[in-house]
Formats: structure tokens, sequence, C-alpha cells
């Protein structure tokens, strides 16, 4: 894929990278109550994520095994990382919506589908991952994602 950079609302947090995994969306309770809606973002691996104005990010644990960033200047999200506790580690997931260019992408799953609301649905074949599934896949019973 090709190289990418975006940044928050106000310009403090600029990234850029590459490497560029697969897309998808997140229906969680968390996710919902800090993107205001599902959560679309995209992967990008530990060391793939080069980032300008880190000071200006602020992070919060919201589970034993994740951390949400946002830009402490304007307060825009800007992405989730699976980090088994480890702060500052794990892959990124960076939301598409803070991309310079963000076509090209091709949904490849959904997870927490069966909490997502009834007034929105994705179209097109991708998985869709149910909770249960998604807890079972990250290894843990907690209720934070």
């Amino acid at each position: 894929m090709t190289r990418r950079s975006g940044h928050c609302l106000c310009g403090a947090v600029r990234f850029t990278a590459t490497n560029w995994g697969s897309f998808g969306v997140c229906h969680c309770e968390q996710c919902r109550r800090w993107a205001g809606s599902a959560l679309f973002a995209v992967d990008v691996a530990e060391g793939d994520l080069d980032v300008q104005g880190a000071e200006h990010i602020r992070s919060f644990r919201s589970s034993d095994w994740a951390t949400r960033s946002f830009c402490g200047t304007c307060g825009s999200v800007l992405w989730y990382r699976y980090d088994k506790g480890v702060d500052g580690a794990g892959a990124y997931e960076v939301c598409l919506g803070l991309l310079d260019d963000a076509n090209g992408f091709a949904l490849k799953r959904e997870i927490f589908a069966d909490e997502k609301p009834d007034s929105w649905a994705l179209d097109g074949q991708h998985d869709r991952l149910t909770r249960s599934e998604c807890l079972a896949m990250f290894g843990s019973q907690s209720d934070g994602a």
C-alpha cells in the first residue's frame, strides 16, 4: 500500500505510515461512546507509524488490555491500541477519518457486531464477529474493549 499521512483536527498530532493493514469497524459500547459512533479504523503495526507532535497525545487505559489515544489540544480521537496491559505497546487502530486520503480501503470486518445499534448497517460481504467471539479472540473476558 502507498504511503499515507493524516492528522488531528488542529494539526498538533501528525502521522505517516507505509504499511497499512486491514480496515475494520468496532461497535462496542466503549468505542461508540469514545468516537461518538462506531470506530472506523485501519491497522498499522507497532513499528510502522511515524508520529509527530507526540507531546500532544493523551492516552486513556480503557481496559486491562487496551488504551485509547486522543489529541490533548483539540480532542480528536486518534487510535486504539490492543496493548495487552503494556502502555505504549501494540499495533495501532488508526481512525480512518484522520487520513488525508482514506480512499481504497475495503471493509474486512465488523467486531462486536451484535452490539451495533439498529439505526445503521454496513453493506457488503465481510466478517461480522459477536462480542463473545471477539472476547475469545482477544483472550479476555473483560467487559472493556
